[in-house]
């Protein structure tokens, strides 16, 4: 099962991309936005082509839209990380992990740490904001219209 969405950020016939409710990086460290297809599948090696390219192209756009609309919400982002993870669940799913220059519990330089769910690692990580998630939403709209990298349609 695919964590559940806070707020979905744009959605495609195939997928969406959404900020998690429960992220694995806090706002302040540089946040967390998932790109998820809408039919389950265990990893990408099972998608068709066209959906290859399709989740390729979204998780370029989600990464420039970061790179472009955090440092403006007060998020001084260095980096972002790139993750298919499927430890605990074995499904499909894209991470984008922003990497905050000014992080703390996730310090920038150094390798992510992902322990279980159930250690309480997570509980205090807050999402992106409602208004992070706005600018986010409207720029990749824009990016899109503007066909960045290549046209994507609904």
């Amino acid at each position: 099962m695919t964590p559940l969405p806070l707020r979905i950020l744009y959605e495609t016939d195939n997928f969406i991309v959404f900020v998690p409710k429960k992220p694995h990086i806090d706002r302040k460290d540089g946040g967390h936005i998932i790109v998820s297809p809408k039919q389950q599948v265990s990893n990408r090696t099972m998608l068709d082509w066209g959906r290859a390219q399709e989740l390729m192209k979204l998780t370029m756009i989600t990464g420039k839209v970061m790179e472009n609309i955090l440092p403006k919400c007060g998020i001084d982002l260095g980096r972002i990380n790139y993750q298919e993870n499927g430890n605990w669940n074995p499904a499909l799913h894209h991470h984008l992990y922003g990497r905050a220059r000014s992080a703390i519990k996730q310090p920038f330089g150094h390798s992510l740490h992902f322990p279980k769910p159930d250690t309480g690692f997570y509980d205090d990580n807050l999402p992106l904001s409602e208004e992070d998630c706005d600018l986010l939403s409207a720029e990749i709209d824009r990016l899109i219209k503007e066909g960045y990298p290549i046209a994507i349609t609904r």
